[in-house]
């Protein structure tokens, strides 16, 4: 997978990190399937639109 996949999603919040160079998944059994497949572990980044720390860490970390 070359490729970020929440440019589909609905949500504001994975909107927002649909062009991160993270290849984020949207949570969902594709996602554990996937892990379980390749055996890499489930990293998982919490945090909603409105939250100012939220897009710093997106800014710092991604």
């Amino acid at each position: 997978m070359t490729e970020n996949r929440l440019g589909s999603e609905t949500s504001p919040y994975l909107l927002q990190h649909q062009d991160n160079p993270v290849h984020w998944w949207p949570w969902g059994p594709e996602a554990f399937a996937e892990a379980r497949r390749t055996g890499k572990p489930v990293l998982l980044s919490v945090g909603y639109a409105a939250c100012h720390w939220c897009h710093v860490m997106a800014l710092e970390s991604f």
